[in-house]
């Protein structure tokens, strides 16, 4: 890299080797700032948090180190403080969070239909047919939690979706069906009884387009609400707040999140929704986040930063295997230097960065205020 000088200072990068969220920029992230006598002396400048996904930022740092119920807890007390929007409101927001790409009403429970945003929404009238007009569907269904707030106007459930597809579906538990009673347009939607191993009863399948979108959603009001959830009745809940749901639909719900992952669809609306009402869907800026709390990784603690839905990143090296050295990138794409891995010695670069700015080490994001 090569050397620049400035009239009155030069900016003399030294990346030390990171271990924590919270640390001194000058003595630990490495940036000195030599002054006009060129003695390297270290300019304190403020501190730095590494960054969740998303553009989240530390949203999630209180969840850290958490695993199994307690990380579910922990979530809960990271989500649940929101604003609690009106039941209308949620008409204006669909503009933002529930459009397609070719600007109509993104409807999760039909396949044909085409509402125009305003123009088709539902305003009292008789429902007869599908494609007639949206409404707000509560995919928890509201007489399950008794239509208690803030629950009843939590945008993170309540969807548009076709009227007359959502009157079907009614109350009835999400499942799968191999012998359906009711059939959407194009069998998007089916209604009929469960075909899921420990449950008979009557269930409505969404197309496996949104079965992971709706699992999700499930898993965060399960979680956002853990204060009261297992006060909640329905034959997909077990009346507790860990693990809240009946084992089979807990089976159902994994399933469905594995086999359809997290879609730019959802990231797109969590960004809407934390605008909204001021918190996230830890479950979508998370993928594989449910594996944690009820699946096979409930032993392996959350890092809200290094976070791998596969497991938890490990960003060590084995000596003599691979490069010893990090890159360190400026959110520009620029390498402005290196750290080593395994020790904390200093390898110093004259460079034109900034001494404020978002730094990429090793993929974590740090933020340098």
């Amino acid at each position: 890299m090569k050397n620049i000088t400035h009239s009155r200072s030069r900016v003399l990068l030294t990346i030390l080797a990171l271990s924590t969220f919270n640390f001194d920029i000058a003595g630990i992230l490495g940036i000195q700032l030599s002054t006009g006598d060129h003695k390297g002396t270290p300019l304190q400048l403020s501190t730095a948090y590494a960054q969740g996904p998303n553009d989240s930022g530390t949203y999630y740092i209180a969840a850290n180190g958490y695993s199994g119920s307690n990380l579910k807890t922990a979530m809960y007390n990271v989500i649940n403080p929101h604003t609690e929007l009106t039941y209308s409101e949620l008409w204006t927001c669909y503009y933002e969070s529930d459009v397609r790409d070719d600007g109509y009403v993104w409807d999760m429970y039909s396949g044909s239909s085409n509402f125009v945003l305003g123009d088709d929404q539902a305003s009292g009238q008789s429902i007869t047919y599908e494609g007639q007009v949206y409404n707000r569907e509560h995919t928890m269904p509201k007489s399950w939690f008794s239509s208690a707030t803030p629950m009843y106007t939590d945008l993170v459930h309540i969807v548009p979706t076709d009227g007359y597809v959502n009157a079907k579906r009614g109350n009835y538990p999400f499942g799968e069906t191999d012998s359906p009673t009711y059939s959407s347009d194009g069998d998007f939607s089916l209604l009929g009884s469960s075909s899921v191993d420990g449950y008979s009863g009557t269930v409505f399948e969404p197309n496996d387009e949104y079965k992971g979108d709706f699992a999700r959603i499930y898993f965060y009001m399960v979680t956002c609400y853990e204060g009261v959830v297992s006060g909640w009745s329905s034959d997909m809940l077990g009346g507790n707040a860990y693990p809240a749901f009946t084992d089979w639909a807990l089976e159902l719900l994994l399933r469905w999140a594995e086999d359809d992952p997290v879609s730019t669809k959802e990231t797109d609306r969590n960004e809407v929704v934390y605008q909204k009402q001021g918190n996230r869907n830890p479950f979508v800026d998370y993928p594989g986040l449910e594996q944690y709390i009820w699946g096979d990784k409930q032993d392996v603690a959350f890092e809200y930063d290094n976070y791998s839905s596969t497991g938890i990143e490990n960003v060590a090296v084995s000596e003599g295997t691979a490069d010893p050295y990090v890159t360190v990138y400026s959110i520009t794409g620029e390498a402005v230097g290196t750290i080593e891995r395994a020790t904390t010695r200093v390898r110093p670069y004259d460079c034109p960065c900034p001494a404020k700015g978002v730094y990429i080490v090793n993929g974590r994001k740090y933020v340098v205020k």
